[in-house]
């Protein structure tokens, strides 16, 4: 292991990616700020338009070169700068698929001239058509009731009929309400099913994830939990602090006893 792999540096990703190797990181993953005046302990979601998509467009071209030529990267927006960040990122890698993060939002109210939000954009990308990708890593098995319904001859010992079926480009995982196990005092955090997600299917055991944007560390936990490697920057030091509690805690759960 590289000295830069499992740690989190507090400070600019645009300044500390420099510490990263090119060509060394298999997949990117970025939540970056959305650009709508979240309070993340600093300023750093509170540029205006022009200013928000020419830092975008920085740190991207920081980042880029980082990734193995069949890394890829998974980038979460909102709708609001997806249209510009993807148009951005066509002009440098392949666009796979935009995925729909539904939150499972409840109907609460809302604004009265337009429908509610409740959904994150995801872009995924790759450099090349050879990107890595494990779909069986990730395939939602069928219940009993399908299987039996595929009874026919040919459906008999099939693959995908036995694993499971491939993840569609709209993903309804719950968003991590404050009673959630999960939940840590962050206003962004995104839930461990997503995130595993992604790795497990994008970078190969062993390999390494970067995130440019830690916040609460949830890219850290689980690339730990899936036998990757990480590296990562936040500029919050209390956000420092919560990833090193989380990875402590990891830790210490992966080391206790089995009950009997």
């Amino acid at each position: 292991m590289l000295s830069w792999q499992n740690q989190i540096f507090g400070e600019d990703a645009l300044q500390g990616l420099a510490r990263i190797p090119d060509g060394s990181v298999d997949l990117l993953l970025a939540d970056p700020p959305y650009g709508l005046g979240k309070d993340y302990g600093n300023d750093s979601d509170k540029l205006e338009m022009s200013a928000y998509l020419r830092w975008t467009e920085e740190w991207i071209d920081a980042a880029l070169p980082k990734l193995k030529p069949n890394g890829s990267l998974y980038i979460f927006l909102t709708w609001r700068y997806s249209p510009e960040i993807f148009v951005m990122l066509k002009q440098r890698m392949i666009m796979l698929n935009e995925i729909i993060w539904d939150r499972r939002v409840p109907s609460m109210g809302g604004g009265t001239r337009r429908y509610s939000s409740v959904h994150d954009t995801v872009g995924f990308f790759a450099l090349g058509k050879d990107h890595y990708f494990d779909l069986d890593a990730i395939r939602i098995p069928y219940d009993v009731e399908t299987k039996k319904a595929r009874s026919r001859s040919i459906f008999v010992g099939a693959k995908w009929l036995e694993l499971g079926y491939n993840p569609k480009d709209v993903w309804s995982v719950s968003r991590l309400h404050r009673e959630h196990r999960e939940r840590e005092d962050h206003p962004t955090q995104k839930p461990l099913e997503i995130i595993e997600r992604m790795i497990k299917a994008s970078c190969p055991p062993g390999g390494v994830v970067l995130d440019p944007f830690m916040g609460s560390g949830t890219t850290a936990v689980a690339a730990r939990r899936c036998g990757r490697n990480f590296v990562g920057f936040e500029l919050n030091p209390e956000y420092c602090t919560l990833i090193a509690q989380r990875l402590a805690q990891l830790d210490v759960t992966s080391e206790a006893p089995a009950s009997v």
